[in-house]
């Protein structure tokens, strides 16, 4: 029986080793290829980036942006810039401890505006939003200027707080949760309910506001909580304006945030194998050019890079910096003459055909890619996220995208879906990943255990 029972346990430590050590592996190249993808690359001169020019006469919104080596969550901060900004009602700036470029997840690179030190110089007061996206806090000590500017902050009467998705785990670390209600994305919920018991966590919701503090759920939900600060702030018809600018399909969460709680299930097991176990993810490029809409760019990191198959590789015809449409400085980091060969090269945004026009020429002329794709170009009123996610469905499997589609929080049924039904790829992996180990464990139990020569049992 004594045997038998270390027979049994070395088979079991032997899989968790294998299987364990090499989820855990992937689990990490994600986390280094998604949400630290920091910028490695040389800068280029900076000389000549503009500010957008500050009007005293305006309220003034803060996105936040931490130290370079704790990137902010893309959508995060791309989503409420962008909308703030569609309003034309207020100064909209990325703000960060210092003027330094900053990484968004995925390995989007921004220019900032403001220090928070000149920020507060400028307005001599608080900013009338700050919004907070999730940041991963890796280091306490490069943290900490973010986190004690958004407590200095904390005690103006006059300040709005907005969190996006897992940035209320931010507020929640500054303070600014204590006894109050709040939400964020249903995969981080269960821990932040541990860790900040003093907070009444909801699920049920896709927005939450107490007070002068505005939690949002996960991805999408994001929009809810923007249009929903912008229609109490500016009016319901901005709001619904805007919505229709950006062919919204979910304007009624704005008014009514009750919805039934997501929970973990298949496609979340598949998620997490993805993470682990996909060994070959897609190169995929997507092109930066001018005066180009930042939500198009937000579909293309959130859709295809948070889901363990694909990485995004940042690509202009230059090194010069980039403008987008509502005067974010922006830095790819490949051009034309070192970009990767890759798997496809995206070209997002409604009117790339006539904004990029030179930019998509040179490309095809010397650019280095299997497939070429303008996503958003054959339907310029479709909601930006909707074709991404159709594409992640043929560019990999059924459950992979329908999580995405989860994960993303979207609620609407414009999306279809085609492709493959699983990731055979990732399973092929893990099944194989189980064979070596017991082959191992084999070996190991036959020459160490039973003392019997190993393969006598083939002759």
């Amino acid at each position: 029986m004594k045997i038998l029972l270390i027979r049994l346990a070395v088979y079991v430590l032997i899989l968790v080793v294998f299987v364990g050590g090499i989820g855990f592996y992937g689990y990490n190249r994600h986390q280094k290829d998604f949400y630290l993808n920091v910028r490695h690359e040389p800068v280029p001169s900076l000389q000549g980036v503009k500010v957008p020019q500050y009007n005293p006469h305006k309220p003034t919104v803060a996105v936040v942006m931490a130290d370079s080596s704790m990137p902010s969550e893309d959508f995060d901060f791309l989503i409420p810039y962008t909308l703030f900004s569609m309003t034309d009602a207020y100064n909209v700036y990325a703000v960060a401890p210092d003027k330094n470029i900053k990484s968004l997840s995925g390995g989007l690179d921004v220019i900032p505006h403001y220090s928070y030190k000149e920020l507060d110089n400028l307005l001599n007061k608080s900013p009338d939003i700050i919004v907070v996206p999730y940041m991963d806090i890796i280091d306490e000590k490069k943290y900490q200027p973010t986190r004690s500017w958004i407590q200095k902050h904390s005690i103006s009467k006059t300040t709005t707080f907005l969190s996006i998705c897992g940035g209320s785990l931010n507020l929640a670390d500054a303070g600014l949760l204590k006894g109050k209600s709040a939400t964020s994305h249903w995969q981080a919920l269960p821990l932040l309910i541990r860790k900040y018991t003093d907070t009444n966590w909801k699920a049920d919701v896709r927005y939450v506001q107490d007070g002068n503090v505005l939690t949002t759920a996960g991805q999408s939900a994001g929009i809810d909580g923007v249009l929903h600060l912008i229609s109490e702030k500016l009016g319901e018809p901005v709001a619904s304006k805007i919505a229709k600018e950006i062919s919204y399909p979910s304007y009624q969460f704005v008014q009514n945030p009750k919805v039934k709680p997501f929970s973990m299930n298949s496609k979340f097991a598949t998620y997490i194998l993805n993470l682990g176990f996909n060994w070959n993810k897609k190169q995929n490029g997507v092109l930066l050019y001018k005066d180009m809409n930042e939500i198009a760019l937000s579909s293309i990191f959130d859709s295809y890079g948070d889901t363990g198959t694909t990485q995004i590789l940042t690509v202009s015809s230059s090194n010069v910096p980039i403008t987008t449409k509502h005067h974010l400085t922006i830095l790819a980091r490949y051009q034309l003459s070192n970009t990767p060969k890759l798997d496809k090269m995206i070209i997002p945004g409604g009117d790339a055909k006539s904004l990029a026009a030179a930019d998509i020429k040179l490309w095809r002329e010397k650019g280095n890619a299997k497939e070429t794709i303008l996503i958003h170009s054959d339907s310029p009123n479709r909601y930006v996220f909707e074709a991404p996610l159709e594409d992640l469905a043929k560019q990999e499997d059924l459950l992979t995208a329908k999580h995405a589609v989860k994960r993303f929080e979207y609620r609407s049924n414009g999306i279809h879906l085609e492709g493959k039904p699983y990731p055979f790829e990732t399973y092929g992996n893990l099944l194989l990943t189980v064979i070596i180990a017991l082959f191992v464990a084999f070996i190991i139990d036959r020459r160490f255990i039973m003392k019997k020569p190993i393969f006598k049992s083939f002759k």
